[in-house]
């Protein structure tokens, strides 16, 4: 594995899309850059060595090699469980009104000071569903930003005392260049 210089070198490792604090999220991605002289990667070995270093509770999928420079994230979808009494019809006429929007603007903060930004979110809504008991969001994610779980759960007139389980992120589609 590649190492950073200096005088405390460490791994030279990338989440493409790193994941907020409290959230849940499968089939997420790590990126490393690994020497080989040998011009060949065992990818099974590469994988059994990292996954006896991961904490409890992560699992390793699979390894595999890329010739990528870059990886960017076009697509991720969220899932929101909200408690029985909030999955109601007042929800659904909420999604139904954000889906038809033409406009969504938030006031997001843009800095540890408290600086505030008006954003236009609609553009990075792919999609809202019900589907098993969850409220299943589609997130476009590009250059220009993408929408941020907790200004999704404003949108749906939500908040975390108000879901059953955690927010989880899943299904991510990669662009790799």
């Amino acid at each position: 594995m590649s190492y950073s210089h200096g005088f405390n070198p460490r791994p030279q490792l990338s989440l493409p899309l790193p994941k907020s604090v409290g959230l849940e999220l499968d089939n997420d991605l790590l990126c490393l850059n690994v020497l080989d002289d040998r011009g060949h990667i065992d990818c099974e070995a590469l994988g059994n060595k990292l996954a006896a270093q991961l904490p409890q509770g992560c699992r390793l999928l699979s390894v595999a090699v890329s010739q990528a420079k870059t990886v960017h994230p076009q697509k991720a979808v969220y899932l929101f469980a909200p408690l029985p009494e909030y999955l109601n019809d007042e929800l659904k006429s909420t999604i139904k009104r954000l889906m038809q929007s033409e406009n969504l603007n938030l006031d997001r903060q843009i800095d540890d000071i408290g600086n505030i930004r008006n954003v236009n979110v609609r553009p990075f809504l792919g999609g809202i569903e019900i589907d098993d008991n969850c409220v299943k969001v589609e997130c476009l994610i590009s250059q220009s930003g993408s929408i941020r779980p907790d200004e999704i759960l404003t949108l749906l007139n939500l908040d975390i005392d108000k879901l059953a389980s955690p927010i989880r992120r899943t299904n991510i589609q990669w662009q790799l260049t």
